[in-house]
């Protein structure tokens, strides 16, 4: 353990797998930031925890068992001249959910759904979100461990880099949140984000990998345009208010 506090190259590794886990997590920040705006604000903050907690206790089980995750990347059946691992059934079934749940959420915005029905039901609501939430997890931190298995050959480094980006997350996940949540626009604009990555993921499991830079670049792009839409709405709104002179 003390010779990696004084390895720059396991520094450096640290560095590069956290920044990559930090990337890797904005799926989870914007899947959390829209599944959460149907519940209540204190329910909300719960579920919020609860996932991001979800998250990284998934991260270090599935680093724990380094073996049996190598394990799943080994072709179970063939279709179609393809070699499917269960890695691949379960990023399909992952990305399939989200086209899914993303369009479910799209055409609720679309018939002015204010979820009324969602949050009457309470306590259900709150663990049909929880149980949801489980589901991308599981997902998405095996699409991250997997990766970082590949960049790091110590479990001690993919462990810290983990923890460090689960924390990050955990503290912008609430003003994503909240932005979400006052600036419909960018719900609308998130859930396309989420289809793009369900695709994103069914093409992984078919083995036909999309850089996943292009479709960050395509969200940070959107989000700078929406960004200074609502920047540019709010201030018309700040001219149309004051007194005329």
């Amino acid at each position: 353990m003390m010779h990696l506090l004084t390895s720059p190259e396991a520094w450096a590794a640290l560095l590069t797998l956290t920044a990559l886990e930090i990337v890797l997590g904005i799926d989870n920040v914007i899947f959390l930031s829209v599944i959460v705006s149907r519940i209540p604000g204190k329910q909300a903050l719960r579920a919020r925890q609860i996932g991001l907690g979800l998250a990284l206790i998934f991260r270090i089980i599935l680093l724990s068992l380094l073996v049996w995750l190598i394990g799943l990347t080994a072709p179970v059946f063939s279709l179609w001249g393809y070699d499917f691992s269960w890695r691949d059934l379960i990023l399909i079934g992952g990305g399939l959910f989200l086209i899914a749940k993303a369009t479910h959420e799209i055409h609720a915005e679309v018939e002015a759904d204010d979820g009324e029905g969602d949050q009457a039901s309470g306590r259900s609501a709150f663990f049909w979100v929880i149980a949801q939430i489980i589901v991308i997890d599981i997902v998405f931190s095996l699409d991250s461990i997997i990766t970082a298995i590949g960049m790091a050959q110590d479990i001690e480094i993919m462990i810290a880099a983990v923890v460090i980006a689960c924390l990050i997350m955990y503290l912008s996940s609430g003003p994503v949140s909240r932005f979400v949540a006052e600036h419909p626009t960018t719900k609308m604009l998130a859930l396309a984000f989420l289809v793009l990555i369900g695709v994103a993921l069914v093409a992984d499991g078919f083995h036909f990998h999309i850089p996943r830079g292009y479709i960050y670049f395509a969200i940070a792009f959107s989000a700078a345009v929406e960004f200074f839409n609502v920047l540019a709405k709010r201030n018309r709104r700040k001219a149309a208010a004051k007194p005329p002179a």
